[in-house]
């Protein structure tokens, strides 16, 4: 197989995930709006007085969450973007697809490429809605730029993952309770909400081994410090990230190898 072909291939594939949403005219809607409007805007008005802030170290609370709802939108996005396949593995239609001679591979790649299209025009959305309220990233769209990258990173382990559960799992069932039991401790267990200096001594033990805390600890200097704070912090989630997506690529290409075997 050419590369030419290998290509056609993933775009063809990943069109077919596009037009699903599109048929789903809702569905596109939600996905799209649902992080800001009940996160951002209800959440994050609804604590706007009632935020300390001496312990969140800024004067307006949803410059502080807007970090958090950012990756948190990363977080379920990455966590669901085994679904579809799931669905096409209960009704058969994986089957039938791996049974054509495409490359394999083109399948995975083509669901990471729709989630991170997606999940990126999510961000833009989260940081436009976060400007209308006064919120505007400090490094500019060199930081937004920096921000999209790490959630990109961020979301290639999260999808390894529940492709892996997708290829794993018996049923729809089993995999949203999985999925429920994973993306709510791991927000509650970040400092998505609160910082980690206002957490109990045992939550924010749990919340040091969290990546997506340090995820969330690289972004929030983007928007609400500038680079000199932000930089440092980059870097480390960046080598977190590296070691994070290769543990979760490795578990994943074990899950796909044991389905297809």
């Amino acid at each position: 197989m050419t590369t030419q072909h290998y290509r056609q291939e993933v775009l063809a594939l990943t069109m077919r995930w596009v037009r699903r949403l599109s048929r789903e005219k809702f569905s596109m809607l939600f996905t799209l709006v649902q992080p800001m409007l009940f996160w951002l805007i209800f959440f994050g008005n609804l604590f706007q007085h009632a935020a300390d802030t001496q312990v969140f170290q800024v004067e307006n609370y949803m410059s502080f969450l807007a970090a958090g709802v950012v990756i948190m939108t990363v977080l379920n996005n990455g966590l669901s973007g085994g679904v579809d396949l799931l669905f096409d593995k209960e009704n058969g239609f994986l089957e039938r697809l791996m049974a054509t001679p495409i490359h394999r591979t083109s399948i995975i790649l083509s669901r990471y490429l729709f989630v991170i299209t997606i999940t990126s025009l999510q961000i833009l959305v989260i940081l436009a809605v976060a400007f209308l309220f006064g919120v505007t990233p400090e490094t500019g769209l060199l930081g937004v730029a920096v921000i999209l990258f790490i959630g990109m990173l961020f979301g290639i382990g999260l999808t390894a993952i529940s492709l892996a559960l997708a290829f794993s799992v018996k049923s729809h069932g089993d995999f949203f309770s999985v999925l429920g039991f994973l993306s709510l401790p791991m927000i509650f267990l970040s400092s998505a909400l609160v910082p980690l200096a206002a957490m109990p001594g045992w939550m924010r033990a749990v919340a040091f081994l969290n990546p997506m805390t340090w995820v969330i600890e690289a972004v929030r200097p983007l928007i609400i410090s500038g680079w000199a704070a932000a930089l440092p912090q980059v870097a480390i989630a960046i080598g977190i990230l590296v070691v994070f997506d290769a543990i979760c690529l490795y578990g994943g290409a074990q899950a796909f190898r044991r389905a297809i075997g």
